[in-house]
């Protein structure tokens, strides 16, 4: 295992993190890779990852992530809190709410954490976030008083991360990317001096657990470590995952191409060529980047989680996009997708496959 500063936190993280989805027992089963473990099973999978090197541990308050929360505080005890890193999370905004939370986490660990993010910030609760009282000001607080160390934002929203990275109360950045949807990481390569004062974790590097299915995970894992990145996080629910993941890392961190991954991919199915950077703005509010990426999902195995997200927009969707002329999806677009046709593809999958379940 190798080792990677943390922004400007004075830290070093090891190259691998362990996210721990897996290991909760809870009432979660929409989660991937949903392991049920009891106390002792989820305490050898996280004491094999440490052995092996791995140093930050990666959680979320009571009961988004079931038990996790508690099992990792636990296992901290074990083997002695000095000698992991907590990264702790809670999917609040506003900054009363958030300082409750914080407290709630310190309670459900036994401990503190090194660092507390703002979960899932995206563009509906940002300026609440970010703003005054908000969460960003309520962790900033908690650090002067030494309950947390840094202060993180957590997002899938690459303008909401460029705003964290410019924020000076933010030390750690958390978001998502991987050898297909790497859109947004390329976007913080091209910005990787001001990225990189900031630690910064990356998850979905499996893609929810669907890319093993296709590449090694050593393809997957040095894929997103060649990008400005502190660490890859990812959910590890058994030793022989945890093996898969943290033994034979290599020294070049060789990044498929773009063109390469969706030729691995068209073997199984035709992708919608979207690495989701996210310049498709549509002028009616629609996330298209978000539709094309649930399309391709479900054609990779995510088929029924994949089609409920899909059905949820997709009819406003199309008869708003029949009827655009404006199409700035499409000119923000640099991969060239025709959109309104793969916005009508995806409907029509829909119609076929949704509806027809409800018969």
């Amino acid at each position: 295992m190798k080792y990677r500063k943390l922004g400007e936190t004075g830290i070093s993280v090891s190259e691998i993190s362990f996210g721990t989805i897996p290991i909760l027992k809870g009432n979660i089963p929409v989660l991937p890779n949903y392991y049920n473990l009891h106390d002792d099973a989820a305490t050898e999978v996280m004491k094999h990852a440490y052995n092996l090197g791995c140093n930050l541990y990666d959680t979320a308050i009571v009961p988004e992530y079931g038990d996790a929360e508690i099992k990792l505080g636990k296992f901290s005890k074990i083997i002695g809190r000095e000698n992991i890193i907590i990264s702790d999370k809670a999917r609040f905004f506003y900054g009363d709410e958030m300082y409750d939370a914080v407290l709630e986490s310190c309670e459900n660990l036994q401990t503190y954490p090194d660092i507390y993010f703002v979960h899932q910030v995206d563009t509906k609760n940002a300026d609440v976030t970010f703003g005054k009282f908000g969460a960003l000001d309520a962790l900033a607080d908690l650090k002067k008083q030494g309950i947390i160390k840094f202060v993180g934002i957590a997002s899938h929203y690459y303008d909401i991360l460029l705003r964290g990275a410019k924020d000076a109360r933010v030390d750690v950045l958390q978001g998502s990317g991987n050898i297909l949807e790497r859109g947004m990481l390329d976007r913080i390569e091209n910005e990787r001096d001001l990225f990189l004062k900031k630690g910064f974790l990356v998850n979905k590097v499996y893609a929810a657990g669907i890319l093993p299915r296709f590449f090694s995970e050593k393809v997957l894992t040095d894929g997103v470590l060649s990008y400005p990145i502190s660490t890859a996080l990812i959910g590890l629910g058994t030793i022989s995952e945890v093996d898969a993941a943290m033994k034979n890392l290599s020294d070049d961190y060789n990044r498929p191409t773009f063109k390469d991954v969706l030729y691995k991919l068209e073997k199984n199915f035709i992708p919608i060529p979207c690495d989701r950077c996210q310049k498709c703005e549509c002028i009616y509010g629609f996330e298209i980047h978000i539709l094309l990426r649930q399309f391709n999902y479900y054609q990779l195995g995510k088929d029924y989680w994949a089609l409920r997200k899909l059905d949820m927009s997709i009819a406003d969707l199309r008869s708003k996009c029949e009827k655009c002329t404006v199409q700035s999806c499409m000119s923000g677009c640099e991969k060239n997708i025709d959109i309104p046709n793969e916005i009508n593809k995806i409907k029509n999958l829909v119609d076929a496959f949704v509806r027809n379940s409800w018969i």
